[in-house]
């Protein structure tokens, strides 16, 4: 991706212009060199955490002869207590949503008399136990930022 600043105003190309000022064909065929001589240069995108942060507006590094982002700290309106109640809900909606896939397993077993696989018995409690594990570690976390990027996974 090249970038160009007009007076003031930067735009970002995601490809370079097939024709540009006087060059009427091959301009996306110029060297680096030659685009930077026509003030097209590299946009460098740093890497950041989505979860956390997000980038701000483009601008010119000169230090680097690049144009790159700034990396922001992402703010929330939510409280901390706010955001591990979401968080805890979604585990239990995940844990949820893996139950259920045997629930049916469950009820016709009941309604029959029949016995439940030991081997469902013990998934199942295993999720449960995990979802209980994973309301426990987003319980403890201090920071915003610590309970968005908690990851949850069964």
């Amino acid at each position: 991706m090249k970038a160009k600043n007009y007076n003031g105003t930067i735009k970002t190309f995601s490809t370079v212009p097939k024709s540009y000022g006087n060059v009427i064909a091959g301009f996306d065929l110029l060297s680096d060199s030659d685009l930077e001589g026509h003030g097209f240069y590299d946009v460098v995108t740093p890497s950041y955490n989505y979860l956390t942060q997000e980038l701000g507006a483009i601008y010119w590094d000169s230090a680097n002869s690049q144009f790159t982002y700034p990396v922001n700290n992402k703010t929330w309106s939510e409280t901390l207590t706010e955001l591990k109640a979401q968080r805890v809900k979604d585990a239990k909606n995940l844990a949820n949503d893996k139950l259920q896939q045997t629930d049916w397993i469950i009820v016709r077993d009941q309604e029959l008399g029949n016995t439940t696989s030991q081997s469902i018995l013990d998934d199942r409690a295993a999720l449960r136990t995990a979802c209980s594990t994973h309301e426990t570690a987003i319980n403890t976390k201090t920071t915003k930022a610590q309970v968005i990027s908690y990851n949850i996974t069964y």
